[in-house]
């Protein structure tokens, strides 16, 4: 393999290690339970003696893996670049972070912080949980205060950006391009939007066919 990472996959065995009051708070929105099984299983793989631990959701797609280069620090997220129309339908950019790529290394000091901070979120909240409460929501806040180290090159697309790439560019390209600090290698190619129909599947497979190999149309240089 290119960077000697070992690789394993993971299903539906990752709620496993997931309390069973916060499986049955969130018996009909998983995707908030798996926001916090990545957390443990990332614990217990530093636990059982690796030095550094990455989490890929199924939809990240690695496309220019030898520029690929895991930062030297002791942890990092993912950057979201998310475009999309306002209610005047004009195009709006918004800069998050998120959790489809999470890096941490042995001994770092975020991740015991971050695990407890959404444990106690959703055992305290009472009322209805946004899909993203605990992911891309709470790290976004986290990090407008504290400014948590961002792997900038693992980044996200939105359906507006990803019809763009499709259609060989595009305004909603333009910005996601103008808003990026640097060229992303690997996205989250956010397999939600297909199932909401903001992206068909064949747009999806023509997305995945561009992209590799190489992601030579997402080489940019962002704009000054």
């Amino acid at each position: 393999m290119l960077h000697q990472y070992e690789y394993q996959f993971i299903g539906d065995e990752l709620f496993d290690c997931v309390p069973e009051a916060l499986l049955e708070k969130t018996q009909h929105q998983r995707v908030i339970a798996t926001d916090l099984a990545r957390l443990y299983l990332i614990k217990d793989a530093i636990q059982s003696g690796y030095n550094c631990v990455i989490w890929l959701d199924a939809d990240f797609l690695i496309f220019n893996a030898l520029e690929f280069v895991i930062p030297d620090v002791p942890y990092a997220v993912g950057r979201e670049t998310w475009v999309q129309q306002d209610k005047q339908s004009k195009l709006k950019v918004y800069k998050k972070v998120h959790n489809a790529f999470l890096m941490f290394r042995k001994g770092n000091s975020f991740l015991d912080f971050y695990t407890d901070t959404a444990m106690r979120l959703l055992l305290q909240n009472s009322g209805s949980l946004p899909p993203q409460f605990i992911g891309p929501k709470l790290l976004t806040a986290l990090h407008n205060v504290a400014l948590l180290p961002v792997m900038e090159s693992a980044g996200m697309l939105s359906p507006l950006v990803i019809k763009d790439i499709i259609q060989g560019g595009g305004e909603a390209l333009d910005r996601f391009i103008a808003y990026s600090p640097q060229p992303i290698m690997a996205a989250n190619l956010c397999i939600s939007s297909r199932e909401r129909n903001d992206v068909t599947d064949q747009e999806m497979v023509e997305l995945i066919d561009l992209l590799n190999p190489g992601g030579a149309i997402l080489n940019f240089e962002p704009l000054t």
